[in-house]
């Protein structure tokens, strides 16, 4: 670099694209290149004194980054007019990434028109496509994807793809352009996850569920394997229970994902499901129970019924794969009293059917459900039976225990 400043008012005229200050400042023709330095005081860990004391932190930048990160396009088309380094990176970072930060697509464009290395990967290990990461940056994905970039980039460190970073976020546009563009949806990360593991575990507020569940189907209509674990064996609908995600964890199981399987610490995707149904009480966990029982999964251990209290609903699907009910009265004290008064007419059935023998027509189902085994969903679609009949065999809820 020909030239330092650590003035902050030169600092400001480009952060501010003030033209008629860059002009000025311009006439000097090192400062096109120069070292833009700001010095921060910290606290830092001295092992020697065995204290924090204060460090000074010098922090570099350039004009050219400056002017990308706030999107002053103006200024960044001066800049490159007189011969600013569009691929420099004082601090670890190119003009290029600050601007797919900011969304700043005017600035990308002409950063690219100049030459811009559109896979120079920053200090942190990401390329300029792992930081389209909103909604705002989609113009600038595109140019950057036009523009030769590899879609199928890895960061350095965590090995995440740019689709890896957008499924986390559900980011359905971005995914459709990174797909359309020859986007891997096998790709694993440093844990061994596919952009559908992040997917999955990424949909936790149910404002954007819609959002998450089109990735999800972009993703498994592109040929992504719902049952592709990553190191620790959790699976996208291990992902899709811990979020309590009905609609995904119905698609996946759909696409084949295995209602059953256990992840390194001995956990099913209904034991998930089941320690979070306090958290969700509102997002329909019963749904979730619906459908993992009707795709195979196992009840569980009757000692797992009193993490259902807040969701009367998913108890009574639970129980409803019982012939009989459980002893069920020591936990049954800890129902809120809020609960407890507006479904009294259920666990009134439940106090009254423990330990009682279930109605012959609950018998029943639960003797052609168990003869069907894991296909319960598919078999009795298939079968010739009214409607009701066929909800009513695939845990159709009802209010109460028969």
């Amino acid at each position: 670099y020909e030239a330092r400043c650590r003035d902050t008012t030169i600092h400001n005229t480009f952060m501010y694209g003030d033209m008629k200050g860059v002009h000025a400042v311009l006439k000097d023709p090192c400062m096109v290149n120069a070292l833009m330095e700001t010095v921060h005081e910290e606290m830092v860990w001295a092992p020697e004194l065995g204290m924090w004391t204060m460090s000074s932190k010098i922090k570099q930048t350039s004009a050219l980054r400056l002017a990308a990160s706030k999107g002053h396009s103006g200024c960044v088309e001066e800049l490159l007019f007189r011969g600013a380094e569009v691929d420099a990176d004082p601090g670890g970072s190119t003009a290029l990434h600050d601007a797919c930060i900011g969304g700043y697509d005017s600035c990308v464009q002409l950063l690219l028109a100049h030459g811009a290395d559109p896979d120079l990967l920053a200090e942190d290990g990401s390329a300029p496509l792992h930081l389209c990461s909103t909604a705002q940056t989609f113009q600038c994905a595109e140019l950057l994807v036009t523009g030769g970039a590899e879609v199928n980039v890895f960061t350095s460190e965590t090995k995440l793809t740019p689709l890896h970073v957008v499924a986390r976020r559900g980011l359905e546009e971005h995914v459709k352009l990174f797909l359309s563009h020859g986007a891997d949806v096998s790709a694993r990360n440093r844990e061994g996850e596919t952009p559908l593991n992040a997917a999955c575990a990424g949909a936790e507020r149910p404002a954007e569920a819609g959002w998450y569940l089109r990735v999800v189907q972009m993703l498994l209509g592109a040929g992504a394997d719902p049952c592709t674990a990553g190191r620790k064996h959790h699976t996208p609908l291990h992902n899709a229970c811990s979020n309590c995600s009905p609609r995904i964890a119905e698609i996946l199981l759909q696409h084949g994902a295995k209602a059953d399987v256990q992840n390194c610490a001995g956990y099913t995707p209904m034991d998930c499901l089941l320690q979070v149904v306090e958290d969700y009480p509102d997002q329909h966990p019963e749904a979730v129970a619906r459908s993992l029982l009707n795709h195979g999964a196992k009840a569980g251990k009757s000692l797992m019924l009193k993490l259902c209290l807040l969701s009367p609903a998913t108890l009574e699907v639970m129980l409803n794969c019982y012939t009989v009910v459980p002893s069920c009265e020591e936990w049954m004290q800890s129902i809120p009293l809020e609960i407890h008064e507006t479904h009294q007419g259920f666990f009134d059935s439940v106090r009254q059917m423990t330990s009682q023998p279930r109605s012959l027509q609950h018998l029943c189902r639960c003797a052609l459900r168990r003869h069907l085994g894991k296909g319960i969903d598919a078999a009795i679609s298939r079968l010739d039976i009214p409607s009701s009949l066929m909800e009513y065999l695939l845990l159709r809820n009802e209010g109460e225990i028969q």
